[in-house]
């Protein structure tokens, strides 16, 4: 447990919209007693033009120890740790389309509770992969440690750079061989116009149907990092059915997070 509290942003700097990610975080410095600043963009000088590097500058002035940030912007947090000016740490909560280490690492957990092992277990990545930082973190973290990682969905939404963490395939060649898989949401807000899909066709095509799930195997889990587009990337019965884990996910996602912010900040002691 944290013995000495520190100030976090309460309401962490999120420039992107956010429910499970921010909202656990918060829950997670409460549990740990920490001491937590307000702060919400729409009331902050943000609204005058201050740039992310100089409202992270001045929290780290006035004493704040540790920021939780989300951005449009990847990579945004480069300028910011290699600030010397800029003394607090740095979580990354989502950087644009780049790369959401946090909710990796409560898949990784979640994964992890269920088959006590990385080795060897197929994963398939299902969905808007290009535009999905979700996805770009997990593959890379699921190739590390072992497990045979797959995609599928439409193909203007995969990318070939993906090869070197493994292969695509049609969803129909995939299903009854997988012991994971990750669907991912359309991310509409990230889309040129031509990108779109009517919800059905995007269903019928590259989700998850009832009768897609009665190939899994038995002891085969569903994941999604949410939110679910229910009937969508997902059948509307399985997102909270025997084999889905997305539940489990949001509430390991509590506890990941206490362990990242204790860490971070018994470093700090």
């Amino acid at each position: 447990m944290v013995t000495k509290k520190k100030a976090v942003f309460r309401r962490q700097p999120f420039f992107e919209n956010s429910t499970r990610t921010h909202k656990s975080f918060e829950i997670a410095e409460k549990k740990l007693g920490i001491d937590v600043i307000d702060f919400a963009a729409a009331a902050s000088s943000v609204q005058k033009g201050e740039s992310l590097y100089d409202t992270v500058l001045t929290m780290s002035a006035i004493g704040v120890d540790c920021v939780v940030v989300r951005h449009e912007d990847e990579n945004y947090y480069d300028q910011l740790i290699q600030s010397p000016s800029i003394q607090c740490s740095v979580i990354n909560g989502g950087d644009g389309s780049g790369q959401h280490p946090t909710q990796c690492l409560l898949d990784l957990m979640t994964v992890y509770e269920e088959f006590g092992t990385f080795e060897g277990l197929n994963v398939a990545i299902i969905g808007d992969i290009t535009h999905s930082r979700v996805a770009k973190s997990n593959m890379q973290m699921l190739k590390r440690l072992g497990a045979n990682v797959y995609f599928s969905g439409p193909r203007q939404w995969y990318d070939p750079t993906f090869e070197v963490y493994g292969t695509y395939y049609p969803i129909d060649e995939l299903i009854s061989q997988m012991d994971v898989l990750m669907m991912l949401r359309v991310q509409h807000e990230r889309h040129d116009p031509d990108e779109s899909f009517s919800k059905q066709e995007y269903h019928n095509k590259f989700g998850l149907t009832i009768e897609r799930a009665k190939k899994m195997k038995q002891n085969a889990i569903i994941m999604h990092p949410a939110p679910v587009n229910r009937d969508v990337e997902i059948a509307d019965s399985l997102v909270e059915g025997i084999q889905s884990r997305i539940v489990s996910q949001m509430s390991n996602g509590v506890y990941v997070r206490m362990a990242i912010l204790e860490a971070i900040l018994q470093g700090k002691s």
